[in-house]
């Protein structure tokens, strides 16, 4: 993280997030579904370095990693998440995603890198911050 201090930008869950037609697990409100065990609630957050304060560019950002996630078939351990980070640059173009910390589904963090990486380039960085890029947290969680 290079020292910077990062805060959190968007905390959005669910966004329409479901399981797969056809998946059994837990129903809303907790009850269990026949056929299959509990699943989690997926949720995504996004934190910028702290000097990085717009928040509608904030917002885009979240929105395109976000539509481009696509829930793999099978939940890590609740509780567990996927952090990817990605620098981008004021072009809008990100690094290659780095998987920062891994959930414990190989499944769940390939589709939490493929959605980053697909998501660059992001738009252009604003003319207003100074910096050459951001550097972005994308965390993948399963909750609930």
């Amino acid at each position: 993280m290079n020292g910077k201090r990062f805060a959190a930008a968007l905390l959005l869950t669910g966004l329409g997030w479901l399981a797969p037609a056809g998946r059994t697990g837990e129903a809303a409100g907790g009850e269990q579904v026949p056929g299959g065990a509990a699943h989690c609630t997926p949720s995504l957050q996004v934190f910028f370095a702290s000097d990085f304060t717009d928040q509608a560019y904030q917002k885009k950002a979240y929105d395109k990693v976000a539509s481009l996630w696509k829930r793999p078939p099978a939940d890590p351990k609740r509780g567990s998440k996927a952090v990817v980070i990605t620098t981008i640059a004021k072009d809008g173009k990100g690094t290659p995603p780095m998987l920062h910390m891994k959930s414990g589904s190989d499944a769940w963090d390939a589709a939490a890198m493929l959605a980053v990486k697909t998501a660059s380039p992001f738009p252009p960085l604003p003319a207003s911050y100074a910096q050459p890029g951001v550097e972005v947290h994308f965390h993948f969680a399963c909750g609930g």
